[in-house]
């Protein structure tokens, strides 16, 4: 049975591709790939994200609140209608990472968060976690947003399994055809030699990891990938617009009021 309930600190790194081959092999030594990546070099996770008409959870996220949530479809891969997939609550507080997800059948995820309604409980499903999604539905007016799928290669430590380093690489968006079993295509959100690792952990990350981060000269960054889709759209609007000026005095200094200006 997966785990369906994560707690954890999350830190982020763009890095090129040529510095992830330089690192792997000693990433290696204290990790382990995941059993995706046993098969296949990489795997794929794609998204349908959910947020109210006039995008207020992600004009929230941006503006850096102490508590910030998303909800999302998550499959591996193209699922069909009648394939499992997750529904995710993702919730950060104080930088304290929640996601807490129930497993449902694609089409059983699509209504729910279409009408509202719990589906029939089955034995696949969370019902905390169901309860904690119905609650989120009442207080939003909620639709698909966002379809956001890219390819990742996941280690887990030998030791400390809490400890797990992924890195996605070939994000694509699209914010049309917004249905999973649609298919995987997109517009690329990074460069091609751009690869966005995330380092995830209940704790503190360990000496070794360190001392790899300064020997490459890694830095920590702030990136969501909803969030610079996001801001790419509303930037390519302002421009279509004239609106540059704008643009940049406004959404820059405040990002949750850039819906005002769309």
């Amino acid at each position: 049975m997966s785990i369906e309930v994560f707690n954890r600190h999350e830190s982020k790194y763009l890095i090129s591709k040529n510095i992830y081959e330089d690192i792997q092999e000693e990433l290696l030594k204290y990790m382990e790939l995941d059993k995706y990546n046993m098969a296949q070099e990489v795997y794929t996770i794609s998204n349908i994200y959910y947020d109210t008409k006039d995008n207020h959870l992600i004009r929230t996220s941006l503006s850096k609140p102490l508590y910030k949530e998303k909800l999302r479809i998550r499959a591996y891969g193209v699922p069909e209608e009648n394939d499992k997939v997750f529904l995710e609550i993702k919730k950060k507080v104080c930088g304290m990472v929640n996601k807490r997800r129930t497993t449902l059948k694609l089409q059983e995820a699509y209504e729910f968060v279409d009408t509202g309604k719990k589906p029939e409980l089955k034995e696949y499903m969370n019902r905390q976690v169901i309860n904690e999604i119905e609650y989120i539905l009442k207080n939003y007016d909620l639709e698909s947003k966002l379809y956001l799928a890219y390819d990742r290669i996941a280690m887990f430590g030998k030791e400390n399994r809490d400890l797990r380093i992924t890195f996605d690489t070939n994000i694509r968006t699209r914010r049309y055809d917004l249905r999973l079993e649609k298919g995987d295509y997109g517009v690329k959100l990074l460069k091609n030699n751009q690869w966005l690792m995330e380092v995830k952990a209940e704790k503190s990350i360990p000496l070794w990891f360190s001392k790899l981060l300064s020997e490459y000269k890694i830095y920590n960054t702030s990136f969501s990938k909803y969030g610079r889709e996001y801001e790419e759209m509303l930037q390519n609007d302002m421009e279509m617009k004239g609106d540059t000026n704008i643009w940049s005095n406004q959404y820059l200094a405040q990002p949750q009021l850039a819906h005002q200006y769309r």
